[in-house]
Parts: structure tokens; C-alpha cells; sequence
């Protein structure tokens, strides 16, 4: 039996990869049964599968969440971070399992995901790939290793040049990862860049810098300077099919779960 899917902000980079590795069974077992976005996306009312570049889906792409979701096993969201903080409410009512990729909440809409997920089972995550939840794990053991013996962190990002937010989700799961292994509190430790005259950076800083540009894909570099040598973990991701064969793996994982807030650490079991 095919556990089905509906794709929210199926018009977007990642909506559109997400249709195609369905349609093209780049992970076995689902079936599209709706794709949705917003009222002004020029291609509201056509084929699913022909806006995402692929074979076509017999899905048209809608703006009512309603009319689509209620009857599926997964809502994979890939939207704004009020559009999913917006339909929080109503996807407990409903009681389908949700897979966020979306980032850039604000402590306010994270608070209504978390009531969601006493409702429904919720995976949320920064970034869904193998490599870089596998990268978390090693960047706490780093900087546990590392921070007190006097080594700084700092983040680089760089992602392509319609991306909304800064830090990206990803960075920011990196350094929480790095937070938690040097024992910081994260909120108190993030510096966005640095301008004009700081002053010293202090220990405990955890530096976030942020570029933007053409089409990357994502690039994340987790940097720890001490004094005499310098370690840098990295991914570097060429594709979004490795991100959406993450969420769709997500998917699958959570219509089975039973509710609560979920990570991929908890998909993937590492």
C-alpha cells in the first residue's frame, strides 16, 4: 500500500524536486494526491508533474490545503515560516503526519509546531541529507574536543541567490551541534557577522556568516581555529534530490510514528 503524500509549496526549487523523485520512484512506496502554494503562482491549476519537469501526476496544483490533506498519510512542507506556522491548527485537526523542511521560524510559530506534535507525529529538520545529519554528529564531538582548549567555531554558509533567510536552517543545526558539544548556549553565542568595530571575539562566540549567489545548492563549513592549525568540516551538496529523497525517507518514517517532534536523527537512527 502507497502511504500518500501531499507536497506543500509544490511551485518552489524544492516542491518541484520533491514531485519529480515521486513521480520518477527515486523512493518506492508514495503517491502524490496534492501539491499546493500560493494564490499568485502563475501555474495554480495545472498538472503537478509538468510543472516540476516530469511525467505527468493527475494532480492539479491548488491553493487549498483543505480540500487535499485531510486524507493523506503525509504533508511534506517546504513553504514560508508563517505559511507553516498558519497551518499548524488545522494539520492537528486533520491528524496527518508532517515533514518540515521549511526554516527561518520565529520562537512564536515554533511554539505551534510543538503543539502540533502533541497531536500528530512531526519531523523537522534544517536540512534532511544523510551526510550533513552524520556532519552534526561530528561537529559536537569536534568542538567537545576542541573548545576548551581554546579553538574558536565559525560557521560559513553559501547558498543561491533566492534564498530568503540567514543563517540557513542548516547552519543553524550545525551550530547547535557545536553548541551543544562545547556546553554554550546557542541563542547567547550566535554572532551574524561582523561589521565596523566589534571589538576582540570573545570565547565563546559561535560566528555565522552568510553568502549569497547564483544557483548554489547548499554549502556548509564548520570552522575551528586554535592557535598554529585550523580543522574544517564541510559538505558541499550538488543536488537537491539528496534533500528531497531525505524528506520523502521522512515521510514514509513518520506516517508510522505515533505523535511527537521528530529530527532525521530520529529517521535515519544515528
Amino acid at each position: 500500500m502507497s502511504i500518500k503524500v501531499v507536497i506543500q509549496g509544490a511551485a518552489g526549487r524544492m516542491g518541484k524536486t520533491l514531485i519529480r523523485c515521486i513521480q520518477e520512484e527515486k523512493v518506492a512506496g508514495l503517491e502524490l494526491v496534492g501539491a499546493t502554494d500560493l494564490w499568485d503562482i502563475p501555474d495554480i491549476g495545472n498538472d503537478a508533474g509538468i510543472i516540476a519537469g516530469t511525467k505527468e501526476a493527475g494532480v492539479k496544483l491548488t491553493t487549498d490545503l483543505a480540500a487535499v490533506a485531510p486524507n493523506a498519510d503525509v504533508i511534506i512542507d517546504f513553504t514560508s515560516h508563517f505559511g507553516t506556522a498558519g497551518n499548524a491548527e488545522r494539520i492537528a485537526e486533520w491528524g496527518t503526519a508532517w515533514v518540515i523542511g521549511t526554516t527561518g521560524l520565529s520562537d512564536e510559530e515554533l511554539a505551534e509546531v510543538n503543539k502540533t506534535a502533541t497531536h500528530v507525529p512531526v519531523v523537522m529538520a534544517g536540512n534532511m541529507s544523510l551526510g550533513i545529519n552524520l556532519l552534526c554528529n561530528l561537529v559536537e564531538e569536534a568542538a567537545k574536543k576542541l573548545h576548551a582548549k581554546g579553538y574558536d567555531i565559525e560557521i560559513i554558509e553559501r547558498h543561491h541567490n533566492q534564498k530568503a533567510d540567514a543563517p540557513s536552517g542548516t547552519a543553524l543545526m550545525l551550530g547547535k551541534a557545536a553548541a551543544d558539544g562545547a556546553k554554550l548556549d546557542l541563542k547567547k553565542s550566535q554572532t551574524d557577522g561582523r561589521t565596523g568595530h566589534p571589538g576582540a571575539r570573545t570565547k565563546d562566540e559561535i560566528g555565522f556568516h552568510a553568502i549569497r549567489g547564483g544557483d548554489i545548492v547548499g554549502d556548509h563549513t564548520v570552522l575551528m581555529a586554535g592557535t598554529g592549525e585550523m580543522i574544517e568540516l564541510s559538505h558541499r551538496a550538488t543536488s537537491r534530490d539528496t534533500f528531497a529523497i531525505g524528506a520523502l525517507n521522512a515521510g514514509i518514517w513518520a506516517a508510522t510514528q505515533s505523535p511527537g517532534l521528530y529530527n532525521m536523527k530520529d529517521v535515519l537512527g544515528i
